[in-house]
């Protein structure tokens, strides 16, 4: 895949804050389906600190949710052989997300999330997720994403 899935939405659904590219304020997550997994990239500035040189939980739990509703409209496009070299009108929401935290995660560092499909069934999307630094897991993720109806 060479481009990321956020890039195929539609204008209109290309807003949201962690991966929409039409929030000039948002952090412009792209998701990769290589594969069998799904991956993105994010190095976080010190602005997101929770305590000296560890990024807060929530920013870590908004990089799951984002590439995780990715993970999953990439996911369907594989299971249903969607093309993903033109715009698709797939997208997901996040019908739940669950957060292990392992180890504090470093500022200034980049980031690596990855996504693993766990099952598809009907309009529901289970994603399982990792999210590593230095070469170390710091915390993983599970997450339920719902396909909107077209």
């Amino acid at each position: 895949m060479t481009k990321a899935i956020q890039d195929l939405y539609p204008d209109d659904l290309s807003f949201c804050y962690g991966c929409g590219r039409n929030n000039p304020d948002g952090f412009h997550l792209k998701t990769y389906l290589k594969n069998d997994e799904t991956i993105t990239r994010f190095t976080p500035d010190p602005k997101y600190v929770a305590i000296p040189g560890a990024v807060f939980g929530g920013l870590i739990a908004s990089l799951f949710d984002c590439h995780g509703t990715g993970s999953a409209a990439a996911f369907i496009c594989q299971a249903e052989n969607i093309s993903m070299d033109s715009p698709i009108n797939i997208r997901c929401v996040t019908g739940s997300l669950k957060v292990n935290f392992i180890i504090f995660t470093p500022v200034n560092t980049e980031l690596e999330v990855k996504g693993k499909l766990r099952k598809i069934e009907g309009r529901k999307v289970w994603v399982d997720m990792t999210l590593t630094a230095k070469g170390e897991l710091r915390a993983t993720a599970e997450i339920l994403a719902i396909r909107l109806k077209d």
